[in-house]
């Protein structure tokens, strides 16, 4: 009998929308597709990777699943979609073609720490890209910061400038090597080339420095107290000894940066524990593919120069994230100063005539090379609270990744949402994603302000992006919020006004994957200053919100900002506003006589403002949580008469803390109690101020006193927290924490304690910054919601 065989066999194109390009995955669908027994092609596009496979049912789900299990390192799949693939003729092999371009739906990967294979090959005498600082793979090496537009393809970076040698090509277009398709794929005969040189251009010898090369010679340089100027993935950094005093010194005295604390790396996570304490979730950081500057507590046993961070119990510390930085650190045993290369409050320089033109008085040296940096991306801060890695600045490494948004926020228009005034990102929705910028800063600085607008002109090539609705803070005096309504007006789109603590709460939901449909939540909103609707300034708020409204139900009682926005970087101004509306300028002053704040606040005009105070004259009330920590670090005198950057006074007063006394302060933590304020819930600072002066006269130490009062704030917080769900009685027992306040790893872990002991369910930023540079995410998110609603009421 004879048997009919029937042939099953046909066509589907397999769409794959995520993170999918030059990170290796064409060549994982080549390895599979051949594995599982299909034909067909791969290709790059603007939407992502287009699969078109010919075979049989059980072939095709065998290659799915490989497919989603096998994913590359650098690759995340967001989204598969399936369809048939109407072509007559199967095809006789599978194979890897051309990029097709068109209008952008896939994402752009952040730059990637050198993986442990390429470092290997830098280091290895007998491989041919011996001490090449620009080694690089699929799985690693720079990305963002090359890219000019999509599809990702060597045309359309950097490295377009560099044709590949014959050796280099041969593994590009080989599927079965890890460097295929790797776009900057270079070496010594076809690559950039790292040179050392001097800024005044005058000649010397390498000879002199060095048996090795460029890169060896910038090391001795340092390791002989040099300042060296050095180019690398997204930006120039400036490099010292860590351990010479007078190097770090006159690195601070030419750059203008007295306090604010100095990044380090070093060679490995063993040398770094000589001078930090580590735990598992710091060292996962450290190591990662992002290599972050990671905030570590310091070993007081092996001495740093206190001029690295002057008077914090935290360094920043990261590892090498390029060949360049392996061969810098080879033969260290110390760490380096390694920061960013610009002066106070400029945007990190990224183009080597302005590097040399504007440091030229900081530094006599600069190892730079030959590869163009497109997209300026500084280093990404972190540190590790309650076991969870939390971001303090989201650049290299993280952005611009895309964020996938929450159940319900689907079929969107294209949304730009414009940040915040410090600390700026801004925010693009496109294809249900949100695409959160790099760092950009504070766009009260020209510079920033300059290379703001250029990003945004950036994304918006590079991401085809063409926003439908416009996100702004409610602030009518910020830069981006007047950019934004410039550009609503000008296209004719709507613009969503966002106060600036609802898009806090906003932002916080958003990454912690809560619908948008949830019920109201509680949070607390603490920072140092935001725009109210009533058009007062906010800053310590209860309030009751989901993602398209919030409702202030609780706040700190206000103070008064002596001199405007003086006090924002004078805390002795915060000191005495609190002091007048606790005691009284006489009492204080008859009874805490022996102080220092007190001898402080004697050489100042005090009758003059305190008739400021008393008149509202140049003194707005505002209810900042922020301005309170400012006033506690003023009055313990932690703080200079002028702070050299923003948060420092807040700093200085967790670092002062004394561990022990956090664990013995049980009757002695400072009572802030919740007090009717009209209809709001009132947190009250005043009692606190007659305990903690009468501390301090009578001899406490700052660091006890700043136990106790971290841990009052986080009793007063709970019970603030319990008494706003007992007013409004939500649904859900979430309890938003959000605000640049939060990143005090000490309050942020006691009240989180706090709150779960009690049953309620504590959420706070992680993968983005809980300071304004979360905010534009969490704006866009406002005006998704807002949009949805609009939809619905008009079907």
């Amino acid at each position: 009998m004879n048997t009919l065989l029937v042939d099953r066999s046909r066509g589907e194109c397999v769409r794959v929308r995520g993170l999918v390009q030059g990170v290796g995955f064409r060549p994982t669908v080549w390895r599979l597709a051949r594995e599982c027994g299909l034909t067909g092609d791969v290709l790059n596009d603007g939407e992502g990777v287009l699969i078109r496979i010919w075979g049989e049912e059980d072939q095709f789900e065998r290659f799915i699943a490989s497919l989603l299990e096998e994913v590359p390192p650098l690759a995340r799949i967001d989204r598969i979609e399936r369809c048939a693939w109407n072509t007559e003729e199967a095809p006789g092999a599978f194979h890897i073609v051309a990029s097709e371009s068109g209008a952008a739906h896939t994402g752009v990967l952040p730059d990637a720490a050198s993986c442990a294979d390429c470092v290997r090959e830098t280091l290895d005498p007998f491989n041919r890209r011996y001490r090449y600082p620009f080694t690089n793979c699929t799985h690693c090496g720079p990305r963002f910061s090359i890219v000019r537009t999509i599809p990702y393809d060597r045309a359309n970076t950097s490295m377009a400038e560099f044709p590949l040698c014959e050796d280099c090509r041969s593994e590009y277009e080989n599927p079965e090597d890890r460097r295929f398709h790797a776009q900057p794929v270079a070496c010594y005969a076809c690559g950039p080339k790292a040179r050392l040189r001097r800024l005044d251009g005058l000649p010397f010898s390498l000879d002199r420095f060095t048996q090795l090369d460029d890169v060896d010679a910038a090391a001795n340089l340092i390791r002989s107290g040099e300042i060296v100027l050095i180019k690398g993935i997204g930006g120039f950094h400036l490099a010292c000894d860590a351990e010479n005093p007078d190097a770090v010194a006159r690195l601070r005295a030419r750059k203008g940066r007295p306090h604010k604390p100095l990044a380090l790396m070093a060679r490995d996570i063993e040398i770094i524990e000589r001078y930090a304490y580590t735990n598992e979730a710091e060292r996962r950081a450290l190591i990662s593919k992002e290599a972050p500057i990671v905030l570590l507590r310091r070993n007081e046993n092996v001495s740093l120069p206190n001029c690295i961070a002057p008077g914090m119990q935290r360094l920043g510390f990261m590892l090498p994230y390029t060949p360049l930085h392996h061969l810098l650190l080879r033969r260290w045993e110390r760490p380096i100063v390694l920061t960013s290369a610009n002066l106070t409050d400029a945007p990190q320089i990224i183009e080597e005539a302005e590097a040399v033109d504007t440091l030229r008085r900081v530094t006599d040296w600069v190892l730079t090379h030959d590869r163009n940096i497109v997209n300026r991306v500084d280093d990404s801060v972190a540190m590790v609270a309650m076991g969870e890695l939390r971001l303090l600045r989201r650049a290299r490494g993280y952005a611009p990744a895309s964020l996938p948004l929450p159940e319900g926020f689907h079929a969107l228009p294209q949304i730009l949402a414009l940040g915040s005034e410090l600390k700026n990102t801004f925010c693009l929705i496109k294809d249900d994603q949100a695409i959160l910028s790099q760092h950009m800063g504070d766009l009260g600085d020209a510079r920033v302000w300059e290379e703001y607008q250029s990003q945004l002109v950036r994304y918006g090539d590079l991401f085809a992006h063409e926003p439908e609705r416009i996100a702004v803070d409610a602030h009518p005096g910020y830069h981006a919020t007047q950019l934004g309504q410039e550009m609503s007006e000008q296209a004719g789109i709507p613009l969503d006004r966002v106060q600036h603590h609802h898009a806090h709460v906003a932002a916080v939901l958003g990454e912690r994957g809560v619908p948008v449909d949830h019920p109201p939540v509680l949070a607390l909103a603490l920072d140092g200053l935001g725009y109210g609707p009533d058009g007062t300034l906010w800053g310590g708020e209860l309030l009751y919100a989901d993602y398209r409204c919030s409702q202030r139900i609780g706040r700190l009682l206000p103070s008064a900002l002596l001199g405007g926005e003086q006090a924002m970087c004078e805390p002795w101004r915060n000191a005495l506003a609190q002091i007048f509306a606790s005691l009284g300028l006489d009492t204080f002053l008859r009874e805490y006589p022996t102080l220092g704040i007190t001898t402080w606040l004697k050489a100042q005009p005090l009758t003059a403002l305190e008739d400021m105070w008393r008149q509202g004259t140049a003194s707005p009330l505002c209810s900042s949580m922020g301005r309170l920590f400012d006033a506690v670090a003023a009055a313990c005198f932690l703080v200079p008469e002028r702070l050299s950057f923003e948060g420092q006074a807040a700093m200085l007063l967790e670092a002062a803390i004394d561990p022990g006394a956090m664990e013995a302060v049980d009757e002695h933590a400072y009572a802030l109690p919740v007090v009717a304020d009209g209809d709001l819930l009132g947190l009250d600072p005043r009692p606190l101020w007659r305990l903690l002066l009468d501390d301090l006269r009578s001899g406490i130490d700052p660091a006890v006193v700043s136990a106790r009062f971290h841990a009052g704030l986080a009793r007063a917080l709970c019970s603030w927290v319990e008494q706003g769900f007992q007013r409004v009685r939500p649904a859900s027992r979430k309890v938003v924490l959000c605000g640049g306040v939060f990143q005090n790893a000490t309050l942020l872990e006691q009240l989180l304690t706090q709150l779960q002991k009690r049953g309620y369910e504590p959420l706070a930023a992680a993968q983005l910054p809980a300071n304004d540079g979360g905010l534009a995410y969490g704006q866009a998110l406002v005006s998704a919601a807002r949009a949805l609603s609009d939809r619905r009421a008009e079907m």
